[in-house]
């Protein structure tokens, strides 16, 4: 039996990017933005956003490649009303550096965008942006590919749901990405 989940929107402020304080700057050759954010934002201007500010004049991209997760309402066979995602910005920062370093090790990459929310989340409400440029589309999609999943399994954020049930657990493991 399929079970269909209508959950109405929060209609709540989004910020631009460059309200939101960016931990990282642009290490190694290959220019990035990586910001992690305690609030809903608005993955689809974030990334435009921060294309016409750090890629204005460059014509030499011909790829674009992106990756938005959200947050679902169930896990694990449960109804889950929200979540809180924690970290340790300095660790976070690090390794979210360190797996973009690996795709531009593996990847021509011109530049990457990685935004990730922490604090209260609620179903539907983005919690991860990947954006990757690059001259061509199969390096863009590789990398983006790379980091999401990278992100998903090195990465130091802890996750706390809360059920409907009125329960709490923290999450042990994310679900496989294919």
């Amino acid at each position: 039996m399929m079970v269909m989940r209508w959950r109405s929107f929060r209609q709540l402020p989004v910020a631009k990017l460059s309200e939101y304080h960016s931990r990282s700057e642009a290490m190694g050759n290959t220019p990035r933005k990586i910001v992690v954010v305690d609030g809903v934002f608005d993955p689809l201007a974030m990334q435009r956003d921060y294309q016409v500010q750090s890629m204005q004049g460059h014509t030499n991209f011909g790829a674009t490649a992106n990756f938005i997760g959200t947050m679902r309402d169930f896990n694990e066979g449960d109804d889950v009303q929200s979540m809180v995602l924690e970290h340790y910005p300095a660790m976070t920062d690090k390794q979210l550096n360190q797996i973009v370093d690996e795709a531009c090790e593996q990847w021509p990459i011109q530049n990457t965008l990685v935004v990730h929310r922490v604090g209260e989340i609620f179903p539907s409400e983005a919690i991860v942006l990947v954006a990757v440029w690059s001259a061509h589309r199969g390096a863009a999609f590789d990398a983006c590919r790379y980091i999401m999943e990278a992100l998903k399994h090195k990465a130091p954020f802890w996750k706390k749901e809360s059920l409907t049930t009125g329960s709490t657990r923290w999450v042990e493991e994310n679900t496989k990405g294919y």
